[in-house]
């Protein structure tokens, strides 16, 4: 079975840092490459990044070098680490198979507020 696990989430203060995990199981997914999507509240699913199995990351233009996706194959997780984070940040964020959300775990809440 296929599983996507995420962690890491939290309340953070405007321009604080988050580190989240997505923990895989079930494939072989170092061959693949995987998204962070998140999405707000009344908001459609919004695409942030993703990294190839070879580790070349994209992100959306939102980003603007603030979030930082990576992966470590040994340890079957991929991360979003989160930096000077601002309130419209906040949503409950997934990692994916695709851009789309498609296959994408049960998520971790990310709430950004002074």
């Amino acid at each position: 079975e296929v599983q996507l696990v995420e962690s890491g989430g939290g309340l953070v203060q405007p321009g604080g840092s988050l580190r989240l995990s997505c923990a895989i199981s079930g494939f072989t997914y170092k061959n693949y490459c995987m998204a962070w999507v998140r999405q707000a509240p009344g908001k459609a699913l919004e695409w942030i990044s993703d990294i190839t199995s070879g580790g070349t990351a994209l992100y959306a233009d939102f980003v603007k070098g603030r979030f930082t996706i990576s992966r470590d194959n040994a340890k079957n997780t991929v991360y979003l680490q989160l930096n000077s984070l601002k309130t419209e940040d906040t949503a409950m964020y997934y990692c994916a198979h695709n851009r789309m959300g498609g296959g994408r775990g049960q998520g971790t809440q990310v709430t950004v507020s002074s």
